[in-house]
């Protein structure tokens, strides 16, 4: 079974740091992550995460820019769909390219105290709390993000123990031999066929530069769709 972990920046990622390899096959982080432990595999961060902020890599070590996330994430709808941000994206990237069977996330769970540290490092500046319409529901984000997993016989599970705006099953990292989660596939269906009939698609990637083509309604209604398809109800 190839089980992949993925890495984001929360605090509770420092969990991962003197966790064996075992039982993961491959280890992708997410911009400054790469901190947490040595032996990751893959680093995903965008173009303008700083120079002096990125690691050397070591052989067999791999840096995961936009010339390679882009057209990834494009083959599953593109951002405006999938959600702005680098976790879905790495994750959308992962699913493409490297096909594995769980994809175990710890770091990611986009809730963010007022007071205190963001970060795994101090505080940060939040992805998902900027003004984007990309992310006005991340829970459904994340659940057409298991879904389309779930199509390709990936399973998305969340190794996190505290709150999360992922709608991922949790799943402890002894026990990774899982199934991807049951979802209504007509439903699903339906949300790919509407996200079709708008045409919400930006080859570049840049979508803030066409937000003007988006309604917002629309997309809080595919989000509604994406919900209602992974059978999970959102707290109001």
């Amino acid at each position: 079974m190839r089980i992949t972990l993925m890495l984001g920046s929360a605090p509770n990622a420092l969990d991962a740091r003197d966790w064996p390899r075992a039982p993961f096959d491959r280890i992708v982080v997410i911009n400054n992550a790469w901190r947490i432990r040595d032996d990751w595999d893959d680093l995903c961060c965008p173009w303008d995460f700083p120079e002096d902020r990125r690691p050397r890599p070591r052989p067999g070590q791999r840096l995961i820019l936009q010339e390679e996330f882009v057209p990834a994430q494009n083959l599953y709808g593109g951002f405006v769909y999938a959600g702005g941000t680098m976790a879905f994206t790495t994750a959308y990237w992962m699913l493409a390219a490297l096909k594995p069977q769980v994809i175990a996330v710890l770091g990611c769970d986009m809730q963010y105290p007022t007071q205190g540290p963001t970060h795994f490092y101090g505080t940060g500046t939040p992805d998902p709390l900027r003004e984007d319409i990309t992310l006005r529901s991340l829970e459904a984000k994340s659940a057409r993000l298991m879904i389309l997993a779930a199509r390709q016989g990936c399973a998305m599970v969340n190794l996190s123990t505290q709150g999360s705006r992922l709608v991922f099953p949790r799943a402890r990292r002894d026990a990774l031999d899982v199934a991807p989660a049951p979802y209504d596939t007509d439903l699903a269906e339906a949300a790919l066929a509407r996200e079709a009939e708008l045409g919400y698609y930006v080859p570049s990637g840049r979508y803030w530069q066409a937000a003007e083509r988006f309604d917002p309604a629309e997309i809080d209604a595919l989000d509604a769709m994406w919900l209602a398809a992974a059978q999970v109800t959102v707290p109001v």
